[in-house]
């Protein structure tokens, strides 16, 4: 059971970097995005994955919890929470997108500020959780 469970450590340590490398690539897509058009279909396809590393995390913390019967402390609901304002704020970027008017001028620069500041969020939350669950 030990090896199960430091297995998943390891596995949910991975996850977190994965989540952070996807929010970094997406904040290069974003940067370096000139078109609206070409940017909307590498997001159409990168959007699944940063979901699924998001879920990576979510699924590999509940193999630990399951796996060592830990309780419900502060440190691991705020990791539960954490994950749930993940993904709130990948659909809340994700619906924006959806929502620009294609047609309107410097709509897509707008959007970009907005983006960066909830991309500039998700990396501070991972950051602020991994130093609070390291100390």
């Amino acid at each position: 059971m030990n090896e199960m469970y430091n297995m998943s450590i390891v596995t949910h340590n991975l996850s977190v970097m994965g989540v952070l490398a996807v929010i970094f690539i997406n904040a290069m897509m974003l940067g370096l995005a000139q078109e609206l058009k070409a940017y909307a279909r590498k997001l159409r396809l990168f959007m699944p994955i940063g979901m699924i590393a998001i879920a990576a995390v979510i699924f590999t913390g509940i193999v630990m919890m399951t796996s060592q019967h830990l309780d419900f402390t502060l440190e691991n609901i705020m990791m539960i929470v954490i994950g749930l304002v993940l993904i709130i704020l990948e659909n809340k970027r994700s619906s924006k997108f959806r929502a620009l008017d294609k047609k309107q001028e410097g709509v897509f620069s707008s959007y970009k500020k907005e983006a960066f500041s909830i991309l500039l969020f998700e990396v501070f939350l991972i950051f602020s959780i991994s130093a609070w669950m390291w100390s």
